[in-house]
């Protein structure tokens, strides 16, 4: 049996053998479950647990409390039938349990969740690049970052970003999405900063070497900038000889040949209109690679969960700097994220208590401390022992 389909069947059963599990599942939701049948099936649980249902008050608990929830569940999802839920409670070796097999889908909702909104960042950012614009893939980002707080929190962890302790092998940036335009546009904005000096003050301030797409452009921007930051003139031979200097032409990054084609290039135009066709490039390619590496990450079945979600938040850092600057050359200040603890989809805080839930398996409640009765006092709970 795949172990995932056992949790989620040994979580519904725990809960159909005993509706007091269901005071222990408080940071799981239905979306955590895989299978559709699954999700409605906790979701009716929970409502007729919230209703009051007669079956919390009972010493045993009585067919109605599974007829009730399949006969619920069954209005929202196909398939769903008594015999299933008979199913469902033969497969829970222990309801007492609930709390680790809870773990359990919580861990593969996990998994699954940062992999799906790792594609469609990829998408949304491959979408912009086509189209030049960058909202699409921030406003995924700023979705995923979202999600992966809200999984850090029902897991137990504090949401933050963490390097991983052995550095992962480099994600291989895809190529460029309309890679001619975007060295068109560096090759023109060079050409314009090296006829023109002055104006690298437009542009010095937010656009630096790692955006451009072909490194030896980014390399010539360095010149450049290093050129402007001591005062020196800036002419094709005064770049060259800054070039020499950096080993450029000795190790093959650049030729006199490219450098002199630049350089002929130039006409009529903006360096700061070029440098956020630059940094607009740079946007959708770092959200792109970001994705990858989260990705990759989600795929790493030796990662605990909460480190799982930490380097990933980590990973999003490099798109987090890039957008900085970018909003900075749109002169638009940068958007202030909300607190994930105050957001109405997210788990309550005085429910936030995955961690302590998913280390011990808890005695089942006696019936005057069910749910309907009187909740648990959050001082009687043990303490976190805050695994990630």
């Amino acid at each position: 049996m795949n172990p995932l389909l056992g949790a989620e069947k040994a979580v519904l059963g725990s809960v159909l053998l005993d509706p007091g599990q269901l005071s222990h599942l408080d940071w799981l939701a239905p979306d955590h479950f895989y299978r559709p049948v699954h999700q409605a099936l906790f979701a009716t649980l929970r409502k007729l647990r919230n209703d009051g249902h007669p079956a919390l008050a009972e010493k045993t608990v009585p067919l109605s409390w599974v007829t009730d929830a399949v006969d619920e569940a069954s209005l929202h999802v196909r398939g769903l039938t008594a015999v299933y839920a008979h199913t469902l409670i033969s497969a829970c070796p222990r309801s007492a349990h609930a709390p680790v097999y809870g773990r359990m889908v919580l861990e593969g909702a996990i998994h699954r969740s940062i992999t799906e909104h790792a594609i469609r960042l990829h998408q949304a950012a491959r979408a912009d690049a086509l189209q030049g614009e960058v909202e699409g893939a921030l406003h995924y980002a700023d979705v995923l970052t979202g999600v992966l707080t809200d999984l850090a929190r029902r897991w137990g962890t504090e949401p933050r970003p963490v390097a991983p302790a052995t550095p992962s092998a480099p994600v291989t940036a895809a190529p460029p999405v309309r890679a001619d335009q975007a060295a068109e546009d560096e090759r023109f904005l060079l050409a314009v900063l090296a006829e023109r000096p002055r104006a690298m003050d437009e542009v010095v301030g937010w656009l630096r070497p790692g955006d451009f797409a072909d490194p030896a452009h980014g390399q010539l921007y360095r010149c450049l900038g290093a050129l402007h930051h001591r005062g020196e003139p800036i002419d094709r031979i005064t770049l060259l000889w800054e070039a020499q200097r950096r080993g450029l032409l000795a190790d093959g990054t650049l030729s006199s040949d490219q450098l002199t084609a630049i350089c002929d290039g130039v006409g009529p135009g903006s360096a700061e209109w070029l440098g956020e066709q630059v940094i607009r490039s740079s946007v959708t390619r770092t959200a792109a690679t970001s994705a990858r590496a989260i990705r990759a990450l989600a795929e790493n079945e030796a990662l605990a969960p909460g480190r799982r979600i930490n380097h990933a938040l980590h990973a999003l850092g490099p798109l987090d700097e890039v957008r900085t600057r970018w909003q900075t050359a749109n002169g638009r200040p940068a958007p202030t994220a909300p607190d994930p603890a105050l957001s109405p989809n997210g788990p309550p805080p005085a429910q936030v208590h995955a961690a302590l839930a998913r280390s011990t398996p808890r005695p089942v409640a006696p019936p005057s401390a069910r749910p309907g009765s009187a909740p648990t006092p959050a001082a009687a709970r043990p303490p976190s022992r805050g695994h990630s």
